[in-house]
């Protein structure tokens, strides 16, 4: 029996995950009021009401991305990684060039400056490795556990990660490190590997310690071990996140008008801590409970997942999520590094706000294409 057009579209919307999404649109929605509460209150210098708009304008176009994704059948797409892969590669590598952009107050060289418009590669690169990855681990994944199979995966997830390494962008090649870790720990990895991997970790952090990290990252580790003995107040920042969360108490000092503590980068990698003191703990937890269960939701999907692929994009999106949101607020809370890595849906950042959504709606795509009568465009009758 044929399906209609319209038959398949509710079907559609019947299949998408609505409170996933309802979650993340509420994210966005605390995000745009945060920031026209900074902006207008005049908090940041870099923060202005052009920044809001930016922010809301970038929430509607992914909200559109998550739409047009969700339709599109992910087992289709995720095979044209020759088309995406080197895309997003090659813009990566751009930073390397003239074109290159270093922000201001950042470590890195991770933006391009495109006129008056500036791109994060990186932010696309994490999608092209979930997918490529993803597809890559599903179609070996009964040889994996081979020594040139397990090499060639690890070369695979050592790309994005030594790119991003030598742009000095550490945090988001943590970010690309647990998506890799993630993903093969859910395929049918050998206890062999793991056990190398757990016992390799020391004779890492020593290389990193040595050969790769800056003495800035190194002195950021070392003044969260002591406390106070910062000749070149490195501390500042955390310090100042601290205090505006203990500034908004139990309800918060409210949206405008209020005795606010300002913080560098409040706007973006530090937006937690003004959700803190204009909401308070309240607001701050409430926050919280909604981006853990997104990641929960999006690891939920990849338990419902049908297919390994679509179970592996999942889990990388899951590990992306979790952890810009574990280092972000690890920042703020004194308890992790400054590191540069933003809020998820949160901080203020075209690029990342459209390339989330954009994972998202490659996750609901997973799951609206999980069965046949899912697929807007499937015909029963051509088999």
């Amino acid at each position: 029996m044929k399906h209609s057009f319209f038959e398949k579209v509710r079907h559609y919307f019947s299949a998408t995950d609505k409170i996933l999404l309802m979650a993340v649109m509420a994210c966005s929605a605390i995000s745009c009021v945060m920031l026209y509460s900074i902006a207008q209150n005049g908090l940041v210098d870099r923060c202005d009401m052009s920044t809001f708009h930016t922010q809301l304008l970038a929430s509607l176009i992914g909200f559109g991305v998550f739409i047009i994704l969700s339709i599109l059948n992910y087992n289709k797409f995720i095979r044209l990684w020759m088309i995406y892969a080197p895309i997003a590669i090659g813009l990566t590598l751009l930073t390397f060039t003239s074109l290159g952009y270093r922000r201001s107050g950042a470590d890195d060289r991770a933006w391009l400056e495109i006129g008056s418009f500036y791109l994060q590669p990186s932010e696309l690169l994490k999608l092209a490795f979930i997918l490529t990855f993803s597809y890559h681990l599903a179609r070996d994944e009964e040889n994996m556990n081979q020594p040139f199979h397990f090499l060639m995966l690890c070369v695979h997830g050592m790309i994005p990660i030594g790119i991003v390494a030598l742009q000095g962008d550490y945090g988001t090649a943590i970010v690309f490190a647990f998506i890799f870790i993630a993903e093969m720990f859910s395929a049918k990895i050998a206890l062999r590997y793991i056990l190398l991997g757990i016992f390799s970790i020391p004779a890492a952090c020593i290389f990193a310690w040595d050969f790769i990290l800056q003495d800035t990252h190194k002195k950021r580790i070392l003044v969260l071990i002591h406390p106070g003995t910062d000749p070149e107040n490195l501390e500042y920042q955390q310090d100042k996140g601290l205090s505006a969360l203990a500034n908004g108490n139990i309800s918060g000092v409210g949206l405008s008008g209020g005795d606010y503590i300002s913080i560098p980068e409040m706007h973006n990698d530090f937006i937690y801590a003004h959700i803190g003191q204009a909401w308070g703990i309240i607001g701050s937890l409430v926050v919280l409970f909604l981006l853990v269960f997104i990641c929960l939701k999006v690891l939920a999907n990849s338990l419902n997942s049908k297919s390994r692929q679509g179970s592996f994009i999942c889990v990388g999106t899951f590990a992306m999520l979790f952890s810009h949101c574990f280092m972000n607020i690890g920042m703020v809370l004194k308890v992790m590094p400054v590191i540069g890595v933003p809020l998820p849906f949160m901080s203020a950042g075209g690029t990342a706000v459209v390339c989330m959504y954009t994972a998202i709606g490659i996750v609901n795509s997973t799951r609206c294409h999980n069965t046949r009568h899912n697929r807007i465009f499937y015909n029963p009758d051509i088999e």
